[in-house]
Formats: structure tokens, sequence, C-alpha cells
């Protein structure tokens, strides 16, 4: 559950990025580009902040 909550705001924070760019009149070649690498970002520190330890026998 902590790992979709931690998406979903995400996901929130790239809309906003993605509205403030459009309303900038970036290319929306560029868009696409750090829409994806902030996805790529998210997924990982979502995994990293998640995932439980292993622990030691």
């Amino acid at each position: 559950m902590s790992f979709v909550i931690y998406i979903v705001g995400f996901l929130i924070l790239i809309g906003g990025l993605i509205y403030g760019a459009t309303i900038m009149h970036l290319p929306l070649h560029w868009i696409v580009v750090g829409a994806v690498v902030l996805l790529g970002a998210g997924i990982l520190s979502a995994v990293k902040a998640t995932r439980q330890r292993d622990t030691a026998k």
C-alpha cells in the first residue's frame, strides 16, 4: 500500500510539472523526455523506500 501512495504522489508531481511545462510552451518531445525520466526516478525511489529488508539467518 505504501508503494502505491508513493507512486500516486510522484504521478501528481509529474502531472504538475507537465502542466507547467505546457504553459511555458516547451516542445512536446522535451516534456515527454522529462516525464519518462521522472517516472523512472520515481519508481526507483519508491522501490528503495518501501522494500522489505532481508532478515539475516
